[in-house]
């Protein structure tokens, strides 16, 4: 993320002597993506940051997967899914390939200290609220919002009210940015972008936790492509950061300031994207006035995609061109690369006229094939894959 920002107490030359009321110097550390070769930030700890004193093996939540054989279209109910523990070891996961898993969470007690060093998160906030607590400092999350979590990022989550946390995880094994073409060559964003910097939010207070023999749990490689997990015992709390300032930190911003980009006549999902990956992209669609052609239909024409899998996760509204699928609050539906799909029998006719859509919805497509996660077998509607033939809905 280019956008430069600073936050506490900072050098007036990095590299250079910092030190304390004392005389004592703070511990630099460079967070840095590709290298030294990309976006990156300083963050000055009262603490040596590297000191590990122990470390032990951590089974991660679960990452098998299995191929969508019998080749079919899959809708999940996430609501269905046992609400509790937290939002790290106990998330759902739903579907995966080599470059982005797809999760869900309903957290209800705070989360280990965590760090994906695999790649990005971005989180969406279905409902609830709470804290997300990082070295970077503490960033307020709400029901709409986007949590990004640049790979490397020590933190946990902290669900603030009596209902769940309920989130849509993202988890890439590279890294998440707002789409390039929305982009300047120098990284600002540009003037047909659908948000701009205003509408991002980075942390608002640091941290100043305190302790020793402080465990992090981490995510990270393992051989042949395998996931591994371990909890690294830290001398020191990783939330002793004084001051940042750089180009790389975890960031919010809320579906509920992202610009629509509307037409005369239907406009296809890029015209909705938020976010790209390495492998993936990121689209939603929010309320919005539709298309004013004089013989327009506003519901998506039905459509094969046959260089990528359609993820989409139902996130409020109503979902008018989807109504009689079973298609919920909180379902999440996958339609893979190469069938058509589309709008459920009578929605075409029932567009007809309609002048504004009160739809919330998250869509990752992906470009190689998605995988099914062992959490789908628990909240799966079977039966989806024949909504399109079932009689219209009256």
């Amino acid at each position: 993320m280019s956008y430069y920002r600073s936050l506490g107490d900072v050098p007036r030359k990095r590299h250079s002597q910092h030190r304390n009321a004392t005389g004592g110097l703070f511990y630099e550390e460079l967070v840095g993506e590709e290298g030294f070769s990309s976006d990156s930030s300083l963050l000055y700890h009262r603490n040596i940051p590297a000191a590990v004193v122990d470390v032990r093996p951590w089974e991660a939540p679960d990452t098998s997967t299995t191929a969508n054989v019998p080749l079919k279209a899959r809708h999940w109910r996430t609501h269905e899914l046992k609400a509790g523990g937290d939002a790290v070891t106990g998330r759902h996961l739903l579907l995966g390939n080599a470059d982005v898993r797809l999760a869900y969470a309903a957290s209800t007690e705070p989360s280990p200290l965590y760090r994906n060093a695999i790649g990005d998160e971005c989180a969406y906030v279905e409902s609830g609220a709470g804290t997300l607590e990082t070295m970077f400092g503490a960033l307020p999350v709400t029901a709409g919002d986007y949590v990004v979590i640049p790979r490397g990022t020590v933190h946990r989550w902290l669900p603030s009210d009596a209902e769940p946390l309920r989130t849509f995880l993202i988890e890439s094994s590279a890294h998440i940015t707002p789409p390039k073409k929305f982009l300047s060559a120098h990284g600002q964003l540009l003037e047909h972008a659908p948000y701009c910097e205003r509408d991002l939010h980075g942390p608002v207070d640091l941290l100043t936790a305190d302790g020793s023999d402080v465990d992090v749990y981490v995510k990270h490689r393992g051989g042949d492509g395998a996931v591994g997990g371990t909890v690294m015992t830290y001398a020191n709390h990783p939330f002793d950061v004084v001051g940042w300032d750089g180009c790389l930190y975890p960031y919010t911003f809320s579906i509920h300031d992202y610009e629509p980009i509307t037409g005369r006549v239907h406009q296809p999902p890029p015209a909705h994207q938020v976010f790209e990956g390495a492998g993936f992209v990121v689209c939603n669609f929010v309320p919005r006035k539709v298309d004013y052609h004089p013989l327009a239909i506003p519901v998506p024409y039905y459509h094969s995609n046959v260089d990528s899998d359609e993820v989409l996760f139902y996130a409020g509204g109503d979902y008018a061109a989807r109504k009689g699928s079973g298609i919920g609050q909180g379902s999440i539906s996958l339609h893979p690369g190469g069938t058509p799909h589309g709008p459920q029998p009578g929605a075409y006719e029932r567009s007809i006229g309609v002048t504004e859509v009160d739809e919330l919805a998250v869509m990752v497509d992906t470009f190689r094939p998605l995988l099914l996660g062992a959490a789908g077998a628990d909240c799966e509607d079977a039966d989806y894959f024949r909504s399109w033939a079932r009689p219209e809905p009256r």
